[in-house]
């Protein structure tokens, strides 16, 4: 009796998304003079990049973390010159983030090494593979889509 062929999306699927996101992060950080951020670091520093002004309660949501764990990351990145807290106006008990011309400029690097480590790699793909990959973008974006809404409605 033949072995069941696993199923193209179980939680090897996740495994694979998951790997390919902390190999390149790993990859990144070769190199790195600064001191190293970690995931969650960038992550709000990317949020607060696009969305500059934005509450911590409200970065927190839209993280799907805790208050106090990114008022925790917040306290991070100002020790580290990356973020600024300013008080809201409309509440002085809230604080508006904003990233600092360090931050941004950390984070254009970021980009741009990310952006040439993965076309390097996905041009030693075969072009089948190469082609597989752009025909999965869409898709892959609208999961990224279902994810996030489906997270908002719980």
């Amino acid at each position: 009796m033949a072995a069941e062929e696993p199923e193209p999306f179980d939680d090897s699927f996740a495994d694979v998304l998951a790997a390919v996101q902390r190999l390149v992060r790993r990859r990144l950080r070769r190199g790195l003079s600064a001191p190293r951020l970690r995931g969650a670091h960038i992550e709000l520093l990317r949020l607060v990049a696009t969305r500059p002004g934005i509450g911590v309660s409200a970065a927190a949501k839209e993280l799907y973390l805790a208050g106090n764990s990114v008022s925790t990351l917040v306290n991070q990145l100002v020790k580290g010159g990356y973020m600024r807290r300013e008080t809201d106006p409309g509440d002085r008990r809230s604080a508006r983030l904003h990233v600092t011309p360090a931050a941004q400029e950390r984070l254009h690097d970021w980009q741009r090494r990310r952006a040439a480590l993965m076309g390097e790699q996905v041009a030693r793909l075969d072009p089948a593979d190469r082609a597989a990959l752009a025909a999965a973008m869409p898709a892959l974006r609208r999961l990224a889509e279902n994810l996030h809404e489906e997270a908002e409605g719980s």
